[in-house]
């Protein structure tokens, strides 16, 4: 069920002095959030982490709900930065071709501050989905829909949900819980291989 508690931040940063402001409120956030955990990440610890008083940290952000959606979407939207960037040129490639480099791009991405991702997956209540989160679901619905006559579209959801779960379940529990596994890029192979294998009886051969 959705959250029912706030999440957006009270007003967005609009002079650099409060840009400073509230980078410095979200590196708190995240510093408080790997060396403490989320029960201790209260706005008052936050707050005072930060060097603010709490009615500067209130200007921007009205619980710590915010906070940590603002956080989420934050670390989320420098993940994604990631994997558009090294899928730029390949728009009009095969799947063959593309979702190898998928899953390469999505394990470079659970690189980034590896702690905090698995803080905020582990230790953060599931809040409501931010736009960042849902940019995956876009980039692959738009990609596999311009490959319509090679892919079932009616089935085009739930392709789309099962390769983006797959991927990011994979890929974060061995970037988290198994980091050797990336050294000779074995486990970006085995992932690959069995996606493939499932959109092997759904794809038209390549011509």
């Amino acid at each position: 069920m959705p959250s029912t508690v706030p999440t957006n931040p009270r007003k967005l940063p609009q002079q650099d002095r409060s840009k400073v402001t509230v980078e410095a409120i979200l590196i708190a956030t995240a510093r408080i959030l790997i060396e403490e955990g989320y029960d201790k990440a209260s706005t008052n610890r936050i707050a005072e982490r930060a060097g603010i008083s709490i009615g500067s940290l209130y200007q921007y952000f009205p619980n710590k709900e915010s906070l940590i959606a603002a956080l989420r979407d934050r670390h989320v939207s420098s993940m994604m930065e990631t994997i558009e960037s090294k899928l730029t040129d390949l728009d009009n490639a095969p799947i063959e071709v593309v979702l190898p480099e998928l899953v390469r791009a999505n394990i470079a991405a659970h690189a980034i501050e590896p702690v905090l991702h698995k803080v905020l997956h582990e230790q953060v209540p599931r809040l409501n989905e931010t736009e960042s989160e849902n940019r995956m679901t876009k980039l692959l619905q738009n990609y596999l829909a311009k490959q319509c006559d090679r892919i079932q579209l009616k089935n085009l959801d739930c392709i789309v949900f099962v390769i983006e779960r797959t991927i990011e379940a994979l890929t974060h529990a061995a970037v988290i819980e198994r980091p050797k596994l990336l050294q000779d890029r074995q486990i970006e192979q085995e992932i690959s291989q069995m996606l493939l294998h499932y959109l092997e009886q759904k794809l038209a051969p390549l011509p």
